[in-house]
C-alpha cells in the first residue's frame, strides 16, 4: 500500500532542528557577548575562555576544564594526554558517530567495537570483557543521544584491568547517572559544542573535562602548539583551541541549558505519553538511574523508510542517527569487518529515526509530529 498524507490546509513545515529561536530568545545577551569580545580586541586564549573554562567546569563538576576546537579534538587530545598510540587498542561502541572511532585512529591505535544494550544503545557492559586484550588501553563509551551509559559496570571493570574511561559526551550536556553529571565518571570526557548540541556555538567548538591535574596540565600544552609560553615548546602540540568569540557565545547559553533541557524532557514526555503502543514502533527506555537530557528522540520500526517518507510529505524533518555504522563505512574497510559483525549496530542503522526535538519545538508542533506517526503506523500495520 501507497502511503499518502492525508491532511487539511496548509502543511506546518517542522524543520528538525531550530537554529533561529535560540538566537531569537537570547539576541540581546549574544549581541552583547559580541560587541564584548569585539572592544576587547583579544580573540584567541583569553579572558572570555578562562570565564567559560570554569563555569562549564562548575557545571560538569569537574575540577578542570579546558577549551578545544572541537569535540573530536577533545577526544583525540585526551587519548594523546594519556599517551595511547600505535599498537594500542581502544574499545569503542559499534554504533556511535564515526568521530569517536577517528579519536582513536588519529593516535595510530585501534578502535576496537563493542555491541549495544538493545534497549538504551549505548554500550553493553557484557560485551566488555570479552574485548579486552593486552594491547587494550582505554575504554570510550558514549552517552548516546544524551543518555548517559551504564558508567558503575563500566568503571568496575576498567578497574580490574587498569583501564581509562574516557567519555565521549557530545550529546549529554547536564545528563545525570545516579545523580552525577555526565563529563566526570571517567578519568576523562569528550564535550562537543556544535551548532546542533544542547549547548551548541555558532560554529565548531569542543572541551575536555577531567578530575586528573595532571591530564589537565598535558592538554593544555598540547592543544597550543605544544607550548605553555610563546615560542617555547616542550612538545610536538597541536593548534586546537577554543576562540574567544564562540566561548563569549557559549557562557550566555550554559546559563539556560538546564532550562532548555526541561523543556526537551517535556517533548519527550510528550511522545512517549501519545506514541505509545502504537503498532510495531519502539520508543527510547531509559533506566532508573539515568536523567537524560533529549539530545535527540529516537524510535525504532522496520519500515523506517516508508514512516521518513510518511513524515516528509507532511512537511516533518527527520534524520538517521546513523546510517551506516563506522565498522561498515570505507573509512574503515581496512580494519576487514563484514556485514553481521555486529547486528545490533546494523539493525540500529536500518530500523532507527530521529524526530523533532528541541528547547523551541512548540506544543502545536508536536502534536502534529505526534499525530502523523499515528497516522503512518496504523497504515503500515493493516
Amino acid at each position: 500500500m501507497s502511503i499518502c498524507v492525508r491532511s487539511r490546509g496548509p502543511k506546518m513545515k517542522i524543520p528538525f532542528l531550530d537554529f533561529v529561536g535560540p538566537y531569537e530568545e537570547l539576541k540581546e545577551e549574544l549581541d552583547e557577548a559580541y560587541s564584548r569580545v569585539m572592544r576587547s580586541a583579544w580573540y584567541i586564549l583569553g579572558k572570555e575562555v578562562e570565564a567559560f573554562e570554569e563555569e562549564y567546569g562548575n557545571h560538569c563538576e569537574a575540577k578542570y576544564c579546558i577549551g578545544v576546537a572541537n569535540g573530536l579534538e577533545a577526544l583525540h587530545l585526551i587519548l594523546r594526554g594519556y599517551g595511547i598510540g600505535q599498537g594500542d587498542e581502544v574499545i569503542v561502541p559499534s554504533n556511535t558517530y564515526i568521530a569517536t572511532w577517528l579519536a582513536v585512529s588519529y593516535v595510530g591505535a585501534k578502535p576496537c567495537p563493542v555491541e549495544p544494550d538493545r534497549h538504551t544503545y549505548n554500550i553493553n557492559p557484557t560485551g566488555l570483557r570479552e574485548a579486552i586484550t593486552s594491547r587494550t588501553k582505554a575504554i570510550m563509551p558514549v552517552h548516546l543521544y544524551g543518555q548517559p551509559a551504564d558508567m558503575d559496570s563500566i568503571l568496575e571493570i576498567a578497574k580490574e584491568y587498569g583501564l581509562k574511561v574516557i567519555e565521549d559526551n557530545a550529546q549529554a550536556h547536564g545528563a545525570r547517572f545516579k545523580g552525577r553529571r555526565t563529563g566526570s565518571l571517567g578519568d576523562a570526557a569528550g564535550h562537543s559544542f556544535y551548532p546542533g548540541k544542547n549547548l551548541g556555538a555558532f560554529g565548531d567548538a569542543g572541551a575536555i573535562t577531567t578530575n586528573d591535574e595532571m591530564l589537565a596540565s598535558r592538554v593544555r600544552i598540547l592543544r597550543n602548539y605544544g607550548s605553555e609560553e610563546k615560542y617555547r615548546n616542550k612538545v610536538k602540540g597541536y593548534n586546537s583551541r577554543l576562540d574567544e568569540l564562540q566561548a563569549a557565545f557559549l557562557r550566555v547559553k550554559l546559563r539556560k541549558l538546564e532550562e532548555w533541557n526541561n523543556r526537551r524532557k517535556k517533548v519527550a514526555e510528550f511522545y512517549i505519553r501519545n506514541l505509545s503502543d502504537l503498532p510495531n514502533l519502539i520508543l527510547p527506555q531509559v533506566p532508573s538511574w539515568a536523567e537524560p537530557v533529549w539530545h535527540l528522540f529516537v524510535l525504532r520500526h522496520r519500515q523506517r523508510d516508508r514512516l521518513r517518507k510518511w513524515l516528509s510529505e507532511a512537511g516533518i524533518d527527520t534524520l538517521i542517527h546513523y546510517p551506516i555504522p563506522p565498522h561498515l563505512s570505507e573509512a574503515y574497510r581496512d580494519l576487514g569487518y563484514r556485514k553481521s559483525d555486529f547486528p545490533i549496530a546494523e539493525e540500529a542503522a536500518d530500523t532507527l529515526l530521529s524526530i523533532p526535538i528541541g528547547p523551541h519545538v512548540k506544543a502545536e508542533q508536536a502534536s502534529i509530529v505526534a499525530a502523523r506517526i499515528k497516522e503512518a503506523t496504523t497504515i503500515m500495520a493493516e
